[in-house]
């Protein structure tokens, strides 16, 4: 009883004085001063064109964004492949388990604002001298001794070292919070770009087979042409060639095509060798229409790069404090009670009782410079992380200001391919007919139906690049974390 009143009077001289803490109270750096994040206006809807994904998107500002932006692709087979990465991506696993770690540090800091109270009990066999108490001629005989106590000692964060300190850890469980919704947001994007370029490269090779079979039969028709003596042994030499490269270009591709399958595998915790992993094409894919733009000044608090970046800053901001407050006194308070006996028996009687309270002052007065230096570095440490954050908000608006270009860029990019393609398609017909009439030469057909190749590729890798870069603008803007539910939040499985 006595001892629990000496731990409550702690206690409460400690939250007497503890009133205050030294040190820069840390303030959230403000949002750039902009409204916009490229030099010159968006417009209000990309170009258009004539194929499936060429329908023209729409830039809405102040949108808000879906937790489960890749949803809006429509797609069964991708939101399942997602749903199941979440759950067995080792990355993601890791983030959440280093978040575990750092909210336990964080409740391990806590202990500092209570005072310790540590029981100890021991048994020891002693032989001591006459002359230990002043008296040599006194021979005194072994004995053993019985100790049980109990102690408290509580240091009063007078100058708040202890509670900026928890203020550091709390930033730090803020810092791997966002990098966990950072690790989140960069996996459902690279899945999602994953899937649009195996679907590309899937697109890529049946139209190069469709092209090979074209020139296949353009051979067959060639070398009767050459057996009835209507072209020249040359103009079978050249078909076959042409042939010959488009096959070439067949391997490559199917060799991307299963790395990007393994890439997908282990993005969502599989082997590469094992089964029920869907296969992606463009036409199970839907292009979205409305693109949300958020405000420039919501970016800074959607981003969970420079939410990350922010909480190091707070860290670094109450190490400062920390620095300052080794700067002045600390006090301690100490107290004790147990008893002490020759015979266990004893122990625990009034006639043993022994007991001690006391208080400690430490003032540092000389330490070479070393607290001094140690704020000063603190304080340099904090500027180094204020300028981290000024570049993670800069790369953040350059890389929204990209994307937004790229989008309306793409959409040009396809309109022109989806007309070369028609084009190229066109005149590879009509020059086909022509050199059945003898009108052209051979070259000029395999000129055609090298453009025509070329053409219809390239209308393909534009295509998906619409695709890629529509999630590059989600993964850009953040992703929509705030709006998760909290039965879907990445931070939930970490309790």
């Amino acid at each position: 009883m006595w001892l629990l009143k000496i731990a409550v009077l702690a206690m409460f001289a400690g939250a007497t004085l503890s009133g205050c803490a030294v040190g820069p109270d840390y303030r959230p750096p403000d949002a750039p001063n902009t409204t916009v994040y490229t030099a010159t206006p968006l417009p209000e809807k990309t170009a258009a064109a004539p194929v499936a994904g060429g329908e023209a998107q729409h830039f809405i500002s102040k949108q808000d964004i879906p937790d489960q932006w890749w949803t809006i692709f429509h797609s069964q087979e991708l939101d399942q492949l997602i749903r199941r990465a979440l759950e067995y991506n080792p990355t993601l696993s890791a983030a959440r388990s280093t978040l575990r770690q750092a909210q336990e540090n964080l409740n391990a800091g806590y202990g500092g604002l209570f005072p310790s109270v540590d029981a100890q009990a021991s048994v020891s066999r002693q032989k001591i001298s006459g002359s230990a108490i002043g008296q040599q001629a006194i021979n005194i005989s072994p004995f053993t001794l019985y100790n049980a106590s109990v102690s408290i000692s509580y240091a009063l964060d007078i100058f708040g070292g202890v509670r900026r300190e928890l203020e550091s850890l709390q930033s730090q469980v803020d810092y791997q919070k966002f990098q966990l919704e950072g690790a989140y947001l960069t996996l459902t994007s690279n899945i999602v770009t994953t899937a649009v370029k195996e679907a590309s490269l899937r697109a890529q090779i049946l139209s190069t087979r469709d092209i090979i079979d074209a020139q296949d039969q353009q051979l067959k028709v060639v070398e009767k042409q050459f057996q009835l003596g209507g072209v020249s042994r040359s103009d079978v030499l050249a078909q076959k060639a042409q042939l010959a490269q488009t096959l070439a270009t067949l391997p490559p591709l199917e060799k991307e095509l299963d790395q990007t399958r393994h890439q997908l595998s282990v993005l969502t915790g599989r082997l590469p060798s094992e089964a029920g992993l869907p296969e992606f094409d463009l036409d199970g894919l839907k292009l979205p229409q409305e693109l949300p733009v958020s405000l420039p000044s919501e970016l800074v608090r959607q981003r969970p790069d420079i939410r990350a970046s922010e909480a190091l800053l707070h860290a670094a901001c109450a190490q400062v404090g920390v620095a300052t407050a080794n700067l002045y006194p600390q006090v301690t308070l100490t107290g004790s009670y147990g008893s002490e006996a020759t015979k266990a028996g004893d122990l625990f009687k009034g006639s043993t009782a022994v007991w001690d309270i006391g208080a400690g002052l430490l003032q540092p007065v000389f330490r070479g410079g070393e607290l001094t230096a140690r704020r000063r570095a603190s304080i340099a440490a904090y500027d180094a992380a204020f300028a981290q954050y000024r570049e993670a908000v800069l790369l953040a608006f350059q890389n929204v200001a990209d994307v937004l270009r790229a989008l309306d860029g793409d959409a040009l990019a396809l309109k022109a391919q989806a007309d070369s393609e028609i084009a190229a398609r066109d005149a590879l017909e009509l020059t086909r007919q022509q050199f059945q009439l003898g009108a052209v030469s051979y070259l000029t057909l395999l000129n055609a139906e090298r453009v025509y190749q070329q053409a219809r590729i390239g209308l393909i890798q534009a295509q998906a690049l619409r695709y890629a870069d529509t999630a590059a603008l989600f993964q850009a803007l953040g992703g929509g974390w705030w709006n998760r539910r909290p039965q879907d939040s990445a931070v939930k499985k970490t309790d």
